[in-house]
C-alpha cells in the first residue's frame, strides 16, 4: 500500500517498532521466518512481486519516509545517531502523534 501511495503523490511514512525495527536495522527486513513465509516468498518471487526490502527501497525513492520513536529506538537497544541511512528521522512520540493526525494508518 505503502509504494503504491508514495507512486501516486502522496506523503508517505513508515514508523518502525519493535520486531520490524530491529529486522529493518539487521537487514532482515520482510525475509520469511518460516517455513509457511518462505512459501509465500517463493511464490511472491514467481510472480515478480518485489521482496519486502525492495518494496521499501522504492518506496523510499518515491519520497516515502522511513521513521521511528526516540524512545522506542533506546528500548531496542539503539542510539537514534546509528540509525542515520536505516531511518531517515528518529523523532519523539508527540512529534508522530502530529504528524500522523488524521492519516490513514496501516498496521502489519
Amino acid at each position: 500500500m505503502g509504494i503504491t501511495a508514495a507512486a501516486m503523490g502522496d506523503e508517505v511514512y513508515f514508523v518502525f517498532a519493535f520486531d520490524a525495527l530491529r529486522l529493518l536495522v539487521r537487514g532482515a527486513y520482510g525475509e520469511p521466518a518460516t517455513e509457511r513465509e518462505q512459501e509465500e516468498s517463493t511464490r511472491a518471487e514467481s510472480l515478480g512481486v518485489l521482496a519486502p526490502a525492495r518494496m521499501l527501497e522504492e518506496a523510499r525513492s518515491l519520497g516515502a519516509r522511513l521513521i521511528a520513536c526516540d524512545t522506542t529506538v533506546r528500548i531496542c537497544g539503539f542510539e537514534p545517531e546509528a540509525l542515520s541511512g536505516t531511518l531517515d528521522e528518529v523523532m519523539g512520540m508527540a512529534s508522530l502523534w502530529r504528524l500522523t493526525d488524521g492519516a490513514r494508518i496501516l498496521t502489519l
